[in-house]
This record gives C-alpha cells, sequence and structure tokens, in this order.
C-alpha cells in the first residue's frame, strides 16, 4: 500500500515555491490536503510552518490509511489512537534507513502539535464539506477556568469562565524558558569563531530578535551611523528596522506584521563592521549590502553569497551547544534580552515594543526568577524580623 508524500513544488511560471502533498506511488496530489496546505500560504504564514504543516498531515494521512480509517470521519476512539500512537511509536533513525539502536520517541509538546494540525485539517475540511460537523464535534470540549490568565475578563456573572478546549492534548508540566546568562552569551561569541556567527548571535542577544527576523533582514534595514536622515530616516543613534516582507528568497518571515525600530549598541555596530570585512574577502560572497541585499549570507559552503537559510543557522548554533555542552538556540537569547530588560527596571510596555508583541499578556512568559533573587528575598525578610 502507498504512502503520502509531502514535497517542495516550484512553479515553471513564476518560481513561486509551495508545499503539496502526493501519493508516493502515483505522485497524484491529495486534493484536500494540497487547498489546505494552499490556505496557509494566503493567510502569510511562512513556508517553514507550511513545511512542518504538509509533514504532520501527511503522518497523520498515512496513519489512516494505514489502518483503513476514513481521514474526514474519523471517529473519538480512532483520534486518541493517534494520540497515543504518535508517543509510543518508535522513530526511524536520523537517517531513516535502518531503526535507531537507542529507540526515540516523540514528546508529547511534539504530539500536541501534531494534533493541533490535525485539528485545524479536519476544521478546514468542515468548512469546505469534506469533514461532517459530527467529525468536529469531537475536536473539542467545555473547560471551566478556575485560575484565570493575567488581565483575563471572566464577564459580570463569570461567563467567559467556560471555553472550549482541544480534547486531543496531553497536559504538560511547564518546563519554563530557559535563557542564558551574559558569561554564557559572552562565551557563545567567543566559540563562533567566524565574524558573521559572532555577529548574529550577538544582534540576537542585544535586540531580542528572532532567528526569522534576523535572517530576513536586509542592508536597507540597517541604520547604523549617529544619524541617518541622509537616508530619509528621523530615528537617531544606530538602529534597524524589522520589516515583515513575503518575497526573502531564503523564506525567512518576521513574525509580526507591525514594522518596529530597535536601537544598537556600538559595539555590535563593531561587529557588524568585522562581518563586512569578512564578508568583503569571502570569494562570491563580496556584494554591496544596500539595495535590497540580504545581509546574512552563505560565506564558508557552497552556494557561497546565497542568503543564510533556517538550516544554516539551525546547524550553527547546534554546533555551538555540542562545543560548549549546554543548550543554545535562537530563542533563548530572545529570552535573555527580555530577561535582563525587565530584571534591570526597563518599563513592561518598553519591553513588549522592543520584542515586538501586539498583547500584553506575551510578557509574562519573559520574567525569569534567579535562585540569587529568591535567596535576597528570604534574607531580607529574616533581617528584618531580626532587626524588630
Amino acid at each position: 500500500m502507498s504512502h503520502f508524500l509531502a514535497e517542495r513544488s516550484v512553479s515553471p511560471a513564476t518560481g513561486a515555491e509551495q508545499w503539496v502533498v502526493v501519493d508516493a506511488a502515483t505522485y497524484a496530489l491529495h486534493p484536500q490536503a494540497t487547498v489546505y496546505l494552499a490556505s496557509l500560504r494566503s493567510r502569510g504564514c511562512s513556508a517553514n510552518t507550511e513545511r512542518a504543516y504538509a509533514g504532520r498531515v501527511v503522518l497523520y494521512l498515512n496513519y489512516c490509511r494505514d489502518r483503513c480509517i476514513d481521514w474526514a470521519a474519523p471517529r473519538f476512539v480512532e483520534l486518541a489512537g493517534l494520540q497515543r500512537w504518535l508517543i509510543t511509536e518508535p522513530l526511524a533513525s536520523r537517517s531513516g534507513r535502518r531503526p535507531s539502536l537507542v529507540p526515540r520517541f516523540r514528546s508529547r509538546g511534539t504530539a500536541n502539535a501534531v494534533m493541533t494540525v490535525v485539528s485545524g485539517f479536519l476544521r478546514f475540511g468542515a468548512v469546505h464539506g469534506w469533514v461532517t460537523p459530527e467529525t468536529v464535534a469531537v475536536l473539542s470540549e467545555p473547560k471551566q477556568l478556575f485560575h484565570l490568565p493575567p488581565r483575563y475578563d471572566p464577564g459580570e456573572t463569570g461567563q467567559f469562565r467556560t471555553v472550549e478546549a482541544a480534547a486531543f492534548r496531553f497536559a504538560l508540566t511547564d518546563p519554563g524558558y530557559q535563557d542564558l546568562s551574559p558569561e554564557q552569551i559572552a562565551a557563545m561569541i567567543a566559540l563562533a569563531g567566524r565574524a558573521r556567527d559572532r555577529f548574529l548571535i550577538a544582534l540576537l542577544a542585544c535586540t531580542g530578535l528572532r532567528i526569522g527576523e534576523a535572517l530576513g533582514l536586509r542592508g536597507e534595514d540597517l541604520h547604523l551611523l549617529a544619524s541617518s536622515r541622509l537616508l530619509g530616516c528621523g530615528t537617531d543613534g544606530p538602529h534597524l528596522h524589522v520589516r515583515r516582507r513575503g518575497d526573502n528568497p531564503n523564506n525567512a518571515l518576521a513574525k509580526s506584521r507591525r514594522s518596529r525600530i530597535v536601537p544598537v549598541t556600538a559595539g555590535l555596530v563593531a561587529l557588524y563592521t568585522d562581518y563586512q570585512y569578512e564578508r568583503d574577502t569571502a570569494a562570491g560572497a563580496a556584494v554591496d549590502f544596500a539595495d535590497g541585499e540580504m545581509v546574512f549570507v552563505n560565506l564558508f559552503r557552497p552556494p557561497v553569497g546565497r542568503p543564510m537559510s533556517y538550516p544554516n543557522a539551525k546547524d550553527l548554533f547546534d554546533r555551538l551547544a555540542r562545543a560548549a555542552d549546554h543548550p543554545f538556540r535562537p530563542h533563548m537569547l530572545r529570552h535573555s534580552a527580555a530577561t535582563a530588560w525587565l530584571r534591570d527596571g526597563v518599563d513592561r510596555d518598553v519591553v513588549q515594543r522592543l520584542l515586538g508583541h501586539l498583547s500584553p499578556l506575551s510578557m509574562e512568559r519573559y520574567r525569569h526568577v534567579t535562585d540569587t533573587e529568591t535567596r535576597q528575598a528570604v534574607e531580607r525578610v529574616q533581617a528584618l524580623r531580626e532587626h524588630r
């Protein structure tokens, strides 16, 4: 029995890339899945989101095909079986050629992500008449909110305390968010070795940018002089502009649809100057940073000069994590920047603007309390008691 595959397709007319779902034996399109992926593009989702969703939809379709389940009309027990299978089925080796000697399994968080996509796919199908309302009805269940999120309005009579929650979602223990100390960040910059990589790490740590926002920067976004009035910008001091663009050749996409300005330090400007020299002396990569050219490009492997991609950045951070023997991911630098700002007394509204969040609720995750702070609090109370 053939299976479905997620494949990247390129339009011969426009060169536009998109993800589709095809039958592995006949390469015939799965029409409903392909239309669902097209709807992600129409909503402005990034190419990386589309690729991830394509893989999860294929996982669901293959699960149904192997078990003779009608993908458009799964019963509750069949969806519950899928949820359990996601965490109990061993994964193939990373090469995909043979079973792994040490079995690996999906985490419950990953299973939740898959079930979220499956639910979205089925709800989308219901809108278009492919899936019955009875199927959609089993995807959620009422939930009573006893502990309200900050600033949540339950209504005058508590009518908003009851919400619809996902029926197929594992309860997870909050692992907290990992951030890095200034010493750890400095050590990572030193480990990077290359000027481009040092500048990328320092940029994320200094500005709190997301990795997609950094990889999507163009030369015209960097205003690193004391005055940018000659560029038609009235913002004083060195800074950069974060803009959402849908035509970046590396598919990098800023998550926020609202453009923002983020100040940068003199130290970051110095690292950028080092990177400029490194790029100018790399064969095939020396191009003018102005006129819309991407800032981060390949310098050390072909094709030299091509915009740096998400996989390139992941390889860099994975390599540094192995060298330092502790986790190191781009988003940790964003959390580190936000935590440092809040801990130093920067107003929450200012931090929210720097990070590009539209909702103040998004700020709750960034305030990390350290062991030092908790000890100081206990010792301060004890000192007051002894004084009295």
